[in-house]
């Protein structure tokens, strides 16, 4: 049963509704309202987007005042969503007053951007390009239509847990480069590596980059007896082959790893899967146990579930979320264009390498790129005293969680991330698609910085599982921000990185604090990373008191003692160090400016320091909660 009534029991209309809607097209009136607002919904009951919608309406007319609170309580269940929703959105003209999603207690509502795929059966005939072995393990499934259309995706989970887009080699290994052309745009991988294949159709191939992957879309292959030469499609190829950073390294000494996915060939192995758009069918090996009559598998929609974006001179305000989990959602950028990223996701749309060297802002640079940011399952921008409470975030093909510019006085605390495909918190302007990357961001109104932003007792686990190269927490320009008691382990790369420039000239960061997080098993796929890992000047920035040990970096990074437990990367500068445990004192402080104080980090840091980083009391909990 559904419906809306202000908080205090005492002063409850007789008259009870069975839906909010009811109250909504009755047009019925409180006689005598509170001075706060709820409504409990459940995944049967009206679509949250239209409870937003009409809490909009109350507060346009009147009904709602600013000071009241409107509180939505979820019942148990996934709220399948086709669209973001975007609390107290689109109108400048309603007052921002306070809005809580919470959780019922004891319940998990999850905001899921899924659509749910059944009615799966054995593969019944030969199928052109699966093996036989394959036939006798493989079942199938019609592909749901979205807007008419069959419905494309990247990611697919089965019973929560991810499945592997059909690959060669198999999930756990790379195949090397044979040779990498940069003038005429091409690769030579081994033949044998094709199964077969003599079209490309949507196949792709992801590259080790050092510190970052690439997503490249095949367009030729032009077979030899023991050789391929492969080409890829534009506009990656070209941003590919002329940006200097990340490298492709192939050379005598190391050959750059790589895997092809996504053809039908390559499905040999459970838990992998081949989407058919043409013929509008899904394949599947199931994993041990998975029974796919049974079995919940979900494809995702949409890429942000939830979109919080006011103005700089009307900003969004107390907006709360409390125990809700966030899920499923999609990006298909890397089908459509390719992906081709500088660092912490942020991908290229353009990138060459400077002949002369140099620029105004940066004498010594060898490098020019204009980048694009991913998107996240829940995106806020020019909004303050936002919270996430309590809250998980996971099965996402990009981002978390994102805070993006104009953010001010935020709140994320005991949160989990888990199975994020790209970072899992993002934080602060990076650059603006069409600013050079390496221009240091300083703007006129500081309103636009992301400021005095709480990221705390947190625990973020397997980001970066679509692109290696993301983290557990990317900050860019932000000032004040608290980043403390955080665990953060099984990372592809970096654990937390802030900054973001390459400069020393002065910029929007200052002040932040990166205090008593425990960040462990982190650069498990590339390399040159840090356990944390600062980049630029950021005056009155203190990294105090963390825990960081257990890096082990993958065989195929090409220098496998190029990591730090503390990175402290070009330009940064005005940056305190302190009482940091690890069990060695293996920094790197590379073309660092001035102002920077090293004091007692290394094993002869106390116990009781190392002991405290991490999740405090309140938040151990959250440690038994189930990882991916």
């Amino acid at each position: 049963m559904v419906r809306m009534r202000p908080a205090h029991p005492l002063r409850i209309s007789s008259i009870y509704f069975c839906a909010v809607t009811v109250l909504v097209l009755s047009g019925a009136m409180w006689t005598n309202p509170a001075d706060a607002w709820e409504v409990t919904v459940s995944p049967s009951g009206p679509g949250l987007g239209g409870i937003m919608s009409r809490i909009n309406e109350l507060r346009h007319e009147g009904k709602i005042s600013p000071g009241e609170q409107t509180t939505i309580h979820l019942r148990d269940g996934v709220y399948q969503l086709t669209a973001p929703l975007q609390p107290l959105a689109g109108d400048p003209g309603i007052p921002a007053g306070p809005l809580l999603l919470e959780a019922v207690p004891g319940e998990t509502p999850v905001l899921s951007g899924g659509v749910l795929i059944g009615g799966w059966k054995r593969v019944p005939d030969e199928i052109s390009g699966l093996s036989s072995n394959a036939r006798a393990q493989v079942w199938v499934a019609a592909i749901p239509k979205n807007h008419g259309r069959f419905l494309q995706f990247r990611q697919l989970w089965v019973n929560g847990a991810k499945a592997i887009c059909a690959r060669e080699p198999n999930s756990g290994s790379l195949a090397r480069l044979a040779a990498w052309d940069k003038t005429n745009q091409t690769a030579t991988i081994s033949a044998a590596m094709l199964a077969g294949i003599k079209t490309p159709a949507a196949l792709e191939m992801v590259i080790d980059q050092v510190w970052e992957i690439a997503v490249l879309r095949v367009k030729s292959i032009h077979l030899s007896s023991t050789n391929s030469l492969v080409t890829f499609q534009q506009p990656e190829s070209k941003i590919e082959f002329e940006h200097p950073w990340p490298p492709v390294i192939v050379n005598t000494h190391y050959q750059a790893p790589f895997f092809l996915e996504n053809a039908l060939e390559f499905l040999d192995s459970p838990g992998e899967w081949f989407e058919d758009l043409r013929a509008g069918k899904i394949y599947y090996w199931p994993r041990d146990g998975e029974d796919m009559t049974t079995a919940k598998v979900f494809a995702p929609t949409i890429e942000t579930l939830v979109r919080i974006e006011g103005s700089p001179d009307r900003p969004m305000s107390n907006i709360e979320f409390k125990g809700i989990t966030f899920a499923h959602t999609t990006w298909l950028r890397p089908t459509e264009q390719g992906h081709v990223p500088l660092q912490a996701g942020m991908f290229m749309l353009e990138a060459h390498k400077l002949k002369p060297k140099g620029t105004a802002y940066h004498p010594g640079l060898d490098n020019a790129a204009w980048i694009g940011r991913p998107p996240a399952a829940v995106s806020v921008k020019n909004a303050n005293h936002i919270s996430f409470v309590n809250c998980i975030f996971e099965h996402t093909a990009s981002a978390g969680l994102d805070l993006k510019s104009g953010t001010h006085d935020d709140l994320i605390e005991g949160c989990v991330f888990r199975d994020i495909g790209g970072n899992g918190i993002q934080l602060g302007k990076f650059s603006d698609p069409n600013v050079e990357t390496h221009t240091p961001y300083n703007p006129s109104s500081e309103s636009d910085t992301c400021t005095r932003e709480t990221i705390a007792n947190n625990l973020m686990s397997n980001c970066g599982t679509e692109d290696w190269g993301c983290v557990g927490i990317a900050a860019g320009y932000v000032r004040d921000a608290k980043i403390e008691h955080n665990e953060l382990f099984n990372l592809p790369y970096t654990g937390i990185s802030v900054g973001w420039g390459w400069t020393k000239t002065t910029n929007a960061m200052r002040d932040n604090y990166i205090f008593a997080n425990r960040i462990h098993h982190v650069g498990q796929r590339l390399g040159d990373l840090g356990g944390i890992y600062l980049l630029s000047a950021q005056p009155g920035t203190v990294v105090a008191e963390n825990a960081v040990y257990d890096i082990q970096p993958s065989s195929f990074v090409p220098d496998p003692n190029h990591w730090f437990y503390l990175y402290l990367d070009e330009g940064s500068s005005f940056i305190t160090v302190r009482d940091n445990w690890c069990p060695t004192e293996k920094f790197l402080k590379n073309a660092n400016g001035p102002g920077n104080v090293w004091t007692n980090n290394g094993p002869q840091v106390s116990e009781k320091i190392k002991n405290a980083a991490g999740l405090e009391q309140a938040f151990q909990h959250l440690l038994s909660k189930p990882q991916p």
